[in-house]
């Protein structure tokens, strides 16, 4: 693994109060992870660090702009932004193992005392996969872009849903139509 050492905080030199840290974040970054479902990454994660006496809260701002693959056309160019906000505590405590296995809150993070570095790679990693949705595609009126797949939203077209078909050929669904439309 390259050394990640821009992500590494020295929080033990830092003066308590609140301290601003920005990173760009491109396809690079996610090189010693997993292979990812996005590319073409232009992101921005503002990170505001507010350092107190045995905790720290950090409080992550995602921005800027992933591609995607649709999960409507498939094509693998589907412009995403990102945009989402994350904190964690971080607490400084004796015994920060046996801490972080009995922590439920996934915001609670532990470290020991004598730890002098903050080492917040994965928690980019994270936050900018958090950002995306489970199902990418873009809004119908959006369909047809330069980026759509053309020969697969034909090719949906022409198949149609088929849910129509579905029901009425069913005998589960008899009767329940006339509920199809009700307002309540």
């Amino acid at each position: 693994m390259t050394s990640r050492r821009e992500f590494d905080i020295a929080f033990v030199g830092l003066k308590p109060g609140i301290h601003e840290f920005a990173y760009e974040i491109t396809d690079r970054f996610f090189e010693p992870y997993k292979e990812q479902e996005f590319h073409n990454c232009s992101a921005q994660v503002k990170l505001s660090l507010d350092k107190k006496n045995g905790l720290i809260l950090l409080k992550f701002e995602i921005g800027g702009k992933v591609e995607v693959v649709c999960d409507r056309c498939g094509s693998t160019t589907l412009p995403w932004n990102l945009w989402d906000e994350f904190n964690i505590v971080v607490k400084l405590v004796e015994n920060p193992e046996e801490m972080n296995e009995q922590e439920e809150d996934p915001d609670v993070y532990y470290i020991s005392r004598g730890e002098s570095h903050l080492h917040i790679a994965d928690w980019i990693y994270e936050f900018i996969v958090l950002s995306l949705p489970m199902q990418k595609m873009c809004a119908e009126e959006e369909i047809g872009q330069p980026y759509c797949n053309m020969e697969a939203l034909e090719m949906l077209k022409k198949m149609g849903t088929g849910e129509e078909s579905e029901i009425k050929g069913n005998p589960v669904w008899k009767g329940l139509e006339k509920f199809k439309d009700l307002d309540n």
